[in-house]
Parts: structure tokens; C-alpha cells; sequence
């Protein structure tokens, strides 16, 4: 039976505590000898993270128990955690452990606890390790050491090293080989050539982000397993580096071909491009235009599926990403579209792209390859994230694990849709819009719905069209959803990522505040109840836009900035304490913009009531930012709560915590939006 009930008011069989179940996803699949592993979140149990298995006759289990938390601290955002391979004992894994940041190796089949392989350090946030690649013929595991060298977050130094298997380095830091030099600020995890006698890895440095100018790096192996010749091959850092052009270049990814040939993805073009290049036959350093064959006399790189306008790479937050694979028969496995929407099989010498049948609309760059076979991560509008194997000879997929399980009728999932809006300047804003939906209800005929704009983070990021359990909670509500993919996102080119370039805080706000009026206009949305909310990044955005405009009835704060100064001179972690160069520029050139965009010094302007989320732990955004802002608001009479989270970092893991977060959210909106509910404790709102 349907209930004529207003919207926002609807009663939805989806609670917080199921939204907190089923936060997070699956990451980081692999192959150890014929089973696949991976990691997976564990909400329940404080938020740590799994490393399971799929045994051959398609049994999983956990390889370690709790509290054994399978994550990477390097470069703060994490990378691959885990590497394994079969011995003459069984399967051996190396992983991070989350509490003390130190590699372990683990030989699951034995009776042997996990052994430590390296050292404590009392120097700032000490060692850390990720992207490691097994060497078990040297008797060593080859991955990134993330070293602090001081208190400062940005006293750290990172290198290529190798660590002994056998437990030597585990008290020692002077047994820990460093392969690569330290010449550049951030490097990628090694890259070992079909023969073994090369190496690349990718290398970029302040004031860059990977997906402004990165060097694939390359070297040779010798007989002890030491680099020689270190030199860059591709790439471009950009203007004033060494190895700078004129704009940069972004190579996301790198992996040897059977054939000793390199390939790589790089965005020269406008767009990121899967390429091949010799390593002995050249290719500058840096180019300054895209080059195919013979040019100037040197053997340049080659587009190997060119004139097509998508993305086959993205940006690279994590080491460790890998958007395509070589498989055995010589075609490559490629995620790519206009975001990561499709997997497919390359051939690399017709260019023809076959893509694989499925519901998924949406890939994590983690593919692996075992055969004949692709693994990979994807979901779809109507499913959470599963993984996927691809079998290339007879062009079928299939869900090999964590397959989605409809926890309710699937008829109250939400229907989304992909839309574009026009912009100011007539530009182009991509978004996702979830119309408020519920079977069970229908509003009073004339009245319009409230909607929240979603302001994803990064701000170099996207978001994906995929189902989301905290979106439909919303939906299933009568509150609809705008996910808007603002100037800045990734998936649609770099000329629209840049047009973030010195315009954050502004493009965002605009595009946002563009998308939401359009919904109003059309009669989409109720335009006195809309609201803005946003993590990270996101969270920036919608405090901005609190600030900026009038537009909102309220806003949704998460772990966010507030102060640009202060986040640019020391608060916030080495990978983004140079981030701003780009997306407000450069402090000593425009301080002035620095203080005018900061909600922190423009808390005066806001007038709508907010909550604010904060995890305590938070190194990216800490809350010190948070804690000056309030001192900003108070006494303004702004009606707001602070929910500060112990425990909890950049992006909340923990089920208890999650739904506090989404209960007060829906509160703020209620009350706002003079909503009557009682299935969620009242948010009390000062000011």
C-alpha cells in the first residue's frame, strides 16, 4: 500500500547501523599462487581492515585475525599494504600492520605468528612501508620507505629499499637496503622487468601533485640486486623543475611489457593515454608535445588506442594504483572511460578495445592477473562493490567474491541519474542526481522535495555512480541527492580538472551552487530546502559555500578546511602541504586570497545552521581547524553542533561513529527543514 506522506518524512527500511555495515569496500585484490586475495573493511571491529583469501574450491576466510589491520600510513592516504607468493612452504605474505606502521611476513599455512621484518623508529612518525614486491630468490621484500627524519610533518624522505626476509633488519635499521636515491620527494614502489634486469618506478616532487607532473624512472638491476644508471625516461614536472616542460606531465601508472618494452599512462594529450616505449631506444625525459614514431631522430613513445576522448588512468592518491595489466598473450587489461566506467582488453598492436559484459558502471584501479584471467573491483548503480573476474578467452565475467547481497527489496534503492548542467560561462558541471525514492510512499501532489548537494573530496577526485547505502537512506526518506562532479573532478579530461587552477573555492562553490539552482528551476527541488554537505575537500566546499551564498538552508561539515594559511604552514601532511600552489597559488605570491577564501575568516557571512564532524586523529585535516572556527562562530548566534570523534582519523571507519555521523544529519535536516521524525535522536543545535 501506498502512503501519501511529505517528503522527508517517508519511513525507510534502511537504519544507520545497516549504512555502517556496509561502509567501505573491497581493495587491493591479488594472487598468491591459484587463490585470490585481498583486503576488506571490517566496520564492527573498530574499523580495521581484513586480509581475506578464496581458497581454489572457493572457500574465503580471514587471514589474520583482529586486531591485525592490514593498512599502509605512507603518504597518509595509504597504498598497497600487501605482497604475496608461494614457497617451498606454502604461501608467504608481507604486509603493513595499521598500530605500529612495521612490515610482518606471515606464512598463513604454518603455525608461526607474524614476524616482524622492520625496525621501530622514535624519529616523528617514524618508518613506513607500502607497494611491496616479494623477491624471494634475494631473499627480500623491494617496496617504499617513508622515513621521518624530524617532528615536522614534513620532515620525511622517501626511497625504494629493500628488507630482508629473514627478520635480520626487524632491530636494525642499517640492514635495510636503500635502492633508489632520495633525489626526488615522492616515489612509487618498484616496477622488476620480465628478465629482471631493469626497474621503474614513478617520482614526483613539491610543488607538484602526482597529477600535475610525475618521472617514470628507470634502472638497471645488477647481480646484487643494486640500481645503476638511475634515469628518468617520460614525463615532465612542469615549469622550473629539472625535467620541466612547459605544462607538466602526468604519468599515472608504469609496468613492463613481456617484450622489455614500457608502458605507461600518460595524460600529454589532455587526456590520460596508454603508451609503449622502448627503454633503450630513448624518448626524452620531457616532452614538450605528444610524439608517435621517429621525431628529431629519437625513438619517441606510442599511443596504443589514441584519438579516443576518455580517461585510461587517473589520479594517483595511493601508491600502488594500477588502472591496466599486461596479460600473458600480450593484450592488456584497461580500466578507462569517461571516468572509470568500463573494463576492457586491449590489443596493443590493432588498437581494437573489447569491453567486458556486466552491470558495472564503476572500477577500482586494482586489477590482477592470473593466465588468462582479470580481477578487479567494480560495482553499479544497483550493487556495492564485488570482485570481478574476467576470463579473456571466452569473454565472460562473473562475481568471484564478496558478492553483493540485496540486505532489503532492491526496489528501494535509488534511481539515479547522469545529468550536465550549464555553468557559468556557459561550462559544462557533471553530476549524479538521486530523485527522493521509496515504494512504500508518494508526496502530496504540488509539493517539491529537499535535496542535499554533495560535494565529493580530493578536490582532484569524482564522484562514482554506483549504489550507496548513505544515499539511499537519505532517498528512502524523501530527501534526493545531488553528487556533483564540479570543475576540478577527474574522468572528463585535464582541461576540466585544471579549471579548479587557483579557482578553489570559487569554480566548486559555483558549480555546485549552479546545479542545485537548476534543480530548483526546473522544479526538481525545493529551493527553500536544499542543503550542501561534503567530507574533506567536500568539506571545504560546502563551509565555502555556506559563506559564499545564501542558497543553503543548512550544510553538512566533515573532517574539512576552514584555513588555508594554516593549512598551507605546517597542519596538514607532506603529500598536500604544497597542494594550494595550484589550487588557490602560491602563499608568499597571494596571501591576501589565502585569508579571503578561508570560511575561517569569513564565519561572519554565514547565516544557515551546520554540523560539523570531526575525527580527532585527523592528521589531514586536523581539528585545530575545526576548533578555531567554532571560536570564529561563537556568539553569532549561527545554530550548529560539533560532533568531535576519538579514535576517528580522515574519513570516519568505526560502525559506532558512522551512525552518530548520519543520525545527526538527518536530524540537522529535519529541523531545518521542519521535518517530523522520531526514528533518529535530536541533533541539539547551539548558537
Amino acid at each position: 500500500m501506498v502512503t501519501t506522506a511529505p517528503y522527508g518524512g517517508w519511513t525507510s527500511p534502511i537504519d544507520a547501523r545497516m549504512v555502517a555495515a556496509h561502509d567501505g569496500r573491497p581493495a587491493f585484490v591479488g594472487v598468491v599462487g591459484d587463490e585470490v586475495w585481498w583486503t576488506e573493511p571490517r566496520p564492527a571491529e573498530g574499523g580495521r581492515r581484513a586480509l581475506v583469501r578464496r581458497r581454489p574450491d572457493g572457500a574465503e576466510e580471514s587471514v589474520l585475525p583482529a586486531p591485525w589491520n592490514i593498512r599502509s600510513r605512507v603518504l597518509e592516504y595509504g597504498g598497497q599494504p600487501w605482497a604475496g607468493a608461494v614457497t617451498e612452504r606454502g604461501p608467504l605474505v608481507v604486509f603493513s600492520n595499521f598500530a605500529d606502521q612495521r612490515l610482518y611476513a606471515y606464512a598463513p599455512d604454518s603455525d608461526e605468528a607474524p614476524r616482524p621484518l622492520t625496525p621501530h623508529s622514535g624519529v616523528g612518525d617514524g618508518l613506513r612501508w607500502a607497494d611491496p614486491v616479494l623477491r624471494p630468490e634475494l631473499g627480500e621484500v623491494w617496496c617504499v620507505l617513508e622515513e621521518f627524519t624530524g617532528d615536522r610533518p614534513t620532515d620525511v624522505r622517501r626511497v625504494i629499499a629493500a628488507v630482508p626476509l629473514d627478520g635480520s633488519a626487524a632491530e636494525h635499521r642499517a640492514l635495510v637496503r636503500e635502492l633508489s636515491d632520495d633525489r626526488h620527494r615522492f616515489v612509487t614502489g618498484p616496477r622488476i622487468s620480465p628478465d629482471g634486469r631493469r626497474v621503474a618506478w614513478l617520482a614526483w616532487d613539491h610543488p607538484r601533485m602526482p597529477w600535475e607532473g610525475t618521472l617514470a624512472m628507470v634502472a638497471r638491476v645488477t647481480g646484487k640486486g643494486e640500481f645503476e644508471d638511475i634515469r628518468p625516461l617520460v614525463g615532465d614536472l612542469g615549469p622550473g623543475a629539472p625535467h620541466g616542460g612547459a605544462a607538466g606531465e602526468s604519468v599515472a601508472q608504469i609496468e613492463w611489457a613481456a617484450d622489455g618494452s614500457l608502458l605507461f599512462v600518460s595524460d600529454l594529450s589532455g587526456w590520460w593515454e596508454l603508451q609503449r616505449i622502448d627503454p633503450d631506444g630513448g624518448g626524452p625525459p620531457a616532452r614538450a608535445e605528444p610524439s608517435v614514431g621517429e621525431h628529431d631522430g629519437v625513438v619517441a613513445s606510442r599511443a596504443l588506442c589514441p584519438a579516443r576522448q576518455e580517461e585510461f588512468g587517473g589520479p594517483l592518491w595511493t601508491v600502488g594504483q594500477r588502472w591496466f595489466l599486461p596479460l600473458e598473450n600480450g593484450t592488456l587489461a584497461v580500466i578507462h572511460g569517461q571516468g572509470a566506467t568500463s573494463l576492457g582488453i586491449l590489443d596493443p598492436v590493432s588498437g581494437e578495445l573489447v569491453d567486458a559484459a556486466g552491470p558495472w558502471t564503476e572500477w577500482v584501479p586494482s586489477l590482477a592477473v592470473h593466465g588468462s584471467r582479470v580481477l578487479g573491483i567494480a560495482a553499479g548503480p544497483h550493487s556495492s562493490y564485488e570482485i570481478v573476474e574476467l576470463d579473456t578467452c571466452t569473454g565472460r565475467a562473473r562475481v568471484l567474491a564478496c558478492r553483493h547481497a540485496d540486505v532489503l527489496d532492491p526496489a528501494y534503492y535509488p534511481r539515479p541519474l547522469s545529468r550536465t548542467f550549464t555553468g557559468p560561462g556557459g561550462r559544462d558541471i557533471h553530476a549524479h542526481i538521486y530523485p527522493p525514492h521509496n515504494p512504500d510512499h508518494r508526496a502530496p501532489d504540488g509539493e517539491l522535495p529537499p535535496f542535499v548537494v554533495w560535494a565529493h573530496g580530493g578536490p582532484t577526485g569524482r564522484a562514482p555512480l554506483v549504489l550507496d547505502l548513505e544515499i539511499a537512506y537519505f532517498t528512502t526518506r524523501g530527501i534526493g541527492v545531488a553528487e556533483v562532479n564540479y570543475g576540478g573532478s577527474t574522468g572528463y579530461g585535464r582541461e576540466y580538472r585544471e579549471r579548479l587552477r587557483g579557482q578553489w573555492g570559487v569554480v566548486d562553490v559555483e558549480d555546485c551552487a549552479a546545479v542545485a539552482r537548476a534543480l530548483a528551476d526546473e522544479g526538481t527541488a525545493d529551493r527553500a530546502r536544499l542543503a550542501i554537505r561534503g567530507g574533506s575537500a567536500g568539506g571545504w566546499t560546502a563551509a565555502a559555500s555556506l559563506t559564499a551564498t545564501d542558497l543553503y538552508a543548512c550544510g553538512t561539515i566533515s573532517y574539512p578546511i576552514l584555513d588555508l594559511t594554516g593549512w598551507a604552514t605546517g597542519e596538514t601532511h607532506d603529500l598536500e602541504s604544497r597542494y594550494l600552489d595550484s589550487l588557490v597559488g602560491p602563499l608568499a605570491e597571494v596571501p591576501d586570497r589565502y585569508r579571503e577564501r578561508s570560511p575561517l575568516h569569513r564565519a561572519d557571512r554565514i547565516a544557515a545552521p551546520f554540523l560539523l564532524l570531526q575525527g580527532l586523529d585527523d592528521v589531514i585535516c586536523p581539528p585545530a581547524q575545526c576548533e578555531r572556527f567554532l571560536a570564529e562562530v561563537a556568539g553569532r548566534g549561527i545554530r550548529h553542533a560539533y560532533l568531535p570523534f576519538p579514535g576517528e582519523g580522515h574519513g570516519f571507519r568505526r560502525a559506532e561513529t558512522i551512525v552518530r555521523a548520519v543520525e545527526a544529519e538527518l536530524s540537522l535536516y529535519a529541523q531545518t527543514f521542519g521535518i517530523t521524525r522520531s526514528d533518529v535522536p535530536t541533533l541539539e543545535l547551539r548558537g
